[in-house]
C-alpha cells in the first residue's frame, strides 16, 4: 500500500509488520509523519520498523530500536578502492575476468535485459545452499519485479560477447549519496570467468563518479549467522560492517507484546548458534537431493 508517497509492505498474519517495500534501500526523513498515517490507514499494522541512513550510526529517535547493520563500502575514488581497499586475491579474479573476454558497463532497462536476467535467475534452483527465490519466475513476473524504483536504478552488466552473464541492479536512497545493491548475480556455468567480482568493479566506479560515498551490499552478519562464504566475499572487497539502529515502532497492544517478548524475530533466530547452523546444513543436504531428484527424472 501506498502511505506518504511510499510503498509499505505489510507482513505476518498474527503479528503484521510493515516496513518500506526499499528498506535498507531507502529512508526516511520524517518518521513520525508515516507512523501517524499508518495509525489511520485503516489497516491493522502492530509494528513498524525501519532503518537508519548512512553515515549516521548514532540513535537520533526515542523509539524502541535494536541494532541491525550494513555491509558498507566507503567510497572516495575507484582508485583508492582498487589499490588500498580491495584484497590482492579480489583484485586478480577481477583482472581474471577481463582477460577471460568478459566486458562490464553500465545498460539501459528494456527487453533484451529482462530476457537476459530471466535467463540468469532460472539457471539453477539452489544458490548458496538455499532454495533461490526468482527461479521459475516467468518473464513478466521478472519484468514487473525489476522495473521498481528506476527512477534511483543504475543497471550494471556483465557480458561474454553478446551474451549476460551477471547483471547489478544498484539502487540509490533519495539524497543520492547511498547505493544498495538490490541484485547482484551471474551465472553458476560461467564462474570460472568471475564475472560478480567485475560487476563488483564497476559498481564501485559508477558510485565514485556520482559521489556516491557509501554502497552498501545488504547485511554483513544475519542474525547469529557471523561468517560465510558471502561475508568472506564482502570483506575480501573492502567492505566491512557498520552497526546501525532498527526502530520498531508498536501500533496495536499487540505490537507492545510482540516487542517486548521478541515475537518479531523468526523462530530460526531464537536458537543457539551451533544448532542453527546444523539447521542450515541439513536445510543444503534436503535441497541437494530435492532437485537433484527432480533433475535426474525430467
Amino acid at each position: 500500500m501506498n502511505v506518504c508517497g511510499k510503498q509499505i509492505k505489510v507482513e505476518g498474519r498474527l503479528i503484521r509488520i510493515a516496513r518500506l517495500d526499499a528498506d535498507k534501500y531507502q529512508f526516511l526523513d520524517d518518521p513520525e509523519r508515516m507512523i501517524e498515517a499508518l495509525r489511520k490507514c485503516g489497516s491493522r499494522v502492530d509494528l513498524f520498523t525501519f532503518m537508519q541512513r548512512l553515515p549516521e550510526t548514532s540513535p537520533k529517535y526515542g523509539y524502541p530500536m535494536e541494532w541491525d547493520n550494513f555491509a558498507v563500502l566507503p567510497i572516495s575514488t575507484f582508485e583508492q578502492w582498487w589499490t588500498k581497499q580491495i584484497g590482492f586475491k579480489a583484485r586478480n579474479k577481477a583482472k581474471q575476468a577481463e582477460k577471460k573476454g568478459v566486458t562490464v558497463r553500465e545498460i539501459s532497462f528494456d527487453d533484451a535485459l529482462v530476457h537476459g536476467i530471466w535467463e540468469i535467475y532460472n539457471e539453477v534452483p539452489i544458490r548458496q545452499g538455499r532454495r533461490f527465490p526468482h527461479y521459475g519466475k516467468d518473464l513478466e513476473t521478472v519484468r514487473k519485479e525489476e522495473a521498481t524504483y528506476l527512477d534511483y536504478s543504475t543497471f550494471i552488466g556483465a557480458f561474454l560477447g553478446p551474451k549476460l552473464i551477471g547483471f547489478i541492479k544498484l539502487v540509490t536512497d533519495e539524497t543520492r549519496t547511498q547505493a544498495g545493491l538490490m541484485n547482484i548475480v551471474s551465472l553458476i556455468q560461467q564462474r570460472d570467468k568471475a564475472p560478480t567480482n567485475a560487476l563488483l568493479a564497476q559498481a564501485v566506479r559508477s558510485c565514485a563518479l556520482r559521489g556516491v560515498s557509501h554502497l552498501v551490499y545488504s547485511n554483513f552478519a544475519y542474525g547469529k549467522k557471523q561468517s560465510d562464504t558471502l561475508s568472506d566475499f564482502k570483506e575480501r572487497n573492502g567492505f566491512e560492517r557498520i552497526d546501525v539502529p532498527r526502530y520498531y515502532v508498536p501500533l496495536t497492544p499487540l505490537g507492545q507484546v510482540a516487542f517486548r517478548f521478541r515475537l518479531h524475530h523468526r523462530l530460526l533466530d531464537h536458537f543457539p548458534e551451533p544448532l542453527a547452523a546444523k539447521l542450515r546444513e541439513l536445510r543444503s543436504a534436503w535441497y541437494s537431493h530435492k532437485f537433484q531428484t527432480v533433475t535426474e527424472a525430467s
